[in-house]
């Protein structure tokens, strides 16, 4: 499998299904911001609370013939073989990525266990061999990347966008970040150390005035609790 981190805010993903399993689909899809439809004439509970809300278009009925036409992602998670089988043949016919529940052989593209904080997130893939394996690494990943790393990321992209729209050249800015990532960094915000890393900060960004007032902003934002990790 190729791993990839794909856009799909405002895209259209079809479900076909309406049980536990989709529902953990539709939850994902809605979080990155998708266009979800759901084809089932029977859904969980949270499911009816979503399609009642109007955040999510539900088609009360079994999976027909062109009802994947316009979707960008195709999943099949129904409790039957057969239907999955004929939503991934149609998929693969027209052209679509599609995700079968418990049938990898039948798969264009695996969904991998992730951790998130903030914009940081870590992918797990056995390629569908063992997803309690992936749901394993993914809680000992969680254990080891807390929300420092959504902090100290909101950080680095601020100056990142800062130096981007500079004359520094990619030498330069690598040294800069190389700087930035001082091997306590983590530690001082985890345990609320921010005097620590406002010297820090202060040192590695020396003379460039602009680049320490965007980082003097930041730390006072982060203090005010302005700025809490996802």
């Amino acid at each position: 499998m190729y791993p990839l981190s794909l856009n799909i805010h405002g895209q259209l993903c079809v479900i076909v299904g309406g049980g536990n399993v989709a529902e953990r689909k539709v939850f994902s899809l809605l979080e990155a911001g998708a266009t979800v439809r759901l084809i089932s004439p029977q859904l969980t509970e949270k499911l009816h609370e979503l399609a009642a809300a109007g955040q999510i278009d539900w088609q009360n009925r079994r999976f027909q013939h062109g009802d994947l036409t316009a979707a960008l992602l195709v999943f099949a998670a129904t409790d039957s073989a057969a239907v999955n089988a004929a939503v991934a043949q149609e998929a693969a016919a027209a052209g679509k990525l599609v995700n079968v529940a418990d049938a990898p052989e039948l798969c264009s593209f695996q969904v991998p266990a992730v951790v998130h904080q903030g914009d940081l997130s870590i992918a797990i893939s056995t390629n569908g061999k063992s997803p309690a394996l992936s749901a394993r690494i993914r809680k000992e990943l969680e254990a080891g990347y807390g929300p420092e790393y959504a902090v100290l990321l909101d950080l680095l992209g601020r100056i990142r966008e800062r130096t981007l729209a500079g004359t520094a050249d990619s030498s330069a800015r690598r040294n800069l970040f190389e700087n930035l990532l001082h091997e306590d960094i983590l530690l001082w915000m985890r345990n609320g150390q921010w005097e620590l890393v406002r010297g820090h900060l202060g040192s590695v960004l020396g003379m460039d005035a602009e680049l320490r007032q965007e980082a003097s902003a930041w730390l006072e934002r982060v203090k005010d609790g302005q700025i809490i990790p996802a």
